[in-house]
């Protein structure tokens, strides 16, 4: 069971700006990391632009399970992990997430932000934390 991504975006007016993202390419060829990264990105901004505010989903890509969450203020959070990880922990996870990131970061800055200009450092922690390691 693995977390590949974990991504906070802003479903803005004329289209999604991603804010700050966390990635665990390790388990990928060295030189496949940035093009598996690169999809990642783009899976997870589609996603969220085809997806209502206040809603959830959970969609399959490939062979990965793209778990997305838009709220109604436009905040939005994608995981993106392996079929065999938990749903509900997913979830959970971006629930956690965004109510941090929203109390951290000013509502102000969403639309105009991106990863070089949010100040939130917490993704890497939590991808790291919720990453289920082999016994």
């Amino acid at each position: 069971m693995r977390l590949y991504s974990l991504s906070v975006l802003y479903k803005g007016d004329p289209k999604v700006r991603l804010l700050k993202a966390a990635y665990d390419v390790s388990t990928f060829n060295f030189f496949q990391r940035a093009s598996v990264q690169e999809f990642m990105t783009f899976t997870s901004q589609l996603i969220v632009e085809r997806s209502e505010l206040g809603s959830r989903a959970s969609v399959k890509e490939q062979e990965y399970l793209c778990h997305v969450y838009v709220r109604n203020d436009g905040l939005a959070g994608v995981v993106i992990a392996d079929n065999e990880y938990p749903q509900r922990v997913c979830f959970t996870l971006l629930d956690k997430v965004l109510d941090e990131f929203s109390r951290q970061v000013s509502k102000i800055d969403w639309p105009s932000g991106s990863p070089a200009t949010i100040g939130y450092a917490a993704l890497d922690g939590y991808l790291s934390k919720y990453q289920v390691r082999p016994p």
